[in-house]
Parts: C-alpha cells; structure tokens; sequence
C-alpha cells in the first residue's frame, strides 16, 4: 500500500501574515528648466517606470513645480505626510529617497531612550548588586576616610 502525503492547505488567519503599504501616495515635483533638477528628471524617465510597476498599490503623481526645487512628498494612511528634498542628486539616489519613504511608516520620529539595554533571561554570573553586599562593621556602610552614615 503506498504511501500518500496529506494536502496542507493554508487557512485565513484574519490577518496575520498581511502586510499593507503604510504608503499610499508618492508626488514628485520637479523643475524642467533649474539644473538642480537635472538627477530627478532623469529618474522621471528612466527609472519611475519600473518603480511604478514594482509598487502597483501606491498612487503616482508628477507635477512640474518651475522655479523650485526637486522634491519628494510622501501620504501616509495615518494622516501624515513626509517630504523630502532630492536638490542635486543622482537618479539613483533619488530612487533611494522614494524607496526610503514608501518604506516608511509614516510615523513621526522620535528618539529611543535608555541607551544599550540588554534584557536576558539568565542571571548575572556576579548575581544582583546590593549595596549591603561586602559592607563590613555589621552593616555599616563606610564613606570617605573612615566617616560612617
């Protein structure tokens, strides 16, 4: 009797494993005649398409903006909105901004406080310092030259 392998089918988990793009909108804003502008038409025409193609669920706008300089704005689905200003880059490196800002979550930044903290579920191989550990005259804590609190 042979063997037979069992179907594994993958079940809706209501929506565990669904990523959605916090992204829902790129506009690029240019300028055909400043020279500052020069990196961002070139990726208009070079290198937009296969970004658009590659990101079918983010809307795509491109309006010339004269006299300004190149920019970038992101609209996020929370509400907010990034941008940011592609003055003298490379089209590469604008492609790297527009990459950097549909990845973003839209959130504002803020700094992360407490500096390097390292949770572990093992404890220390010293053990957890108290400060009556190693105090000597019965419990007496010396400070200084020989003065006790």
């Amino acid at each position: 009797m042979p063997l037979q392998a069992l179907r594994a089918t993958s079940t809706a988990r209501n929506g565990v494993d669904a990523f959605i793009l916090q992204c829902k909108r790129l506009e690029f804003h240019y300028c055909d005649w400043a020279g500052s502008s020069k990196g961002m038409n070139a990726f208009l025409t070079h290198l937009l398409p296969q970004f658009t193609r590659a990101n079918p669920s983010i809307e795509m706008h491109v309006s010339p903006r004269p006299h300004t300089h190149p920019i970038i704005r992101a609209h996020y689905i929370n509400g907010r909105e990034k941008a940011i200003c592609v003055r003298n880059l490379e089209k590469e490196q604008v492609l790297k901004k527009a990459e950097l800002l549909r990845d973003a979550s839209g959130e504002k930044n803020y700094r992360v406080k407490g500096g390097r903290v390292v949770g572990s579920l093992n404890e220390g191989v010293r053990g957890v310092w108290d400060p009556f550990h190693g105090a000597r005259n019965g419990g007496e804590i010396l400070i200084g030259k020989g003065k006790r609190r």
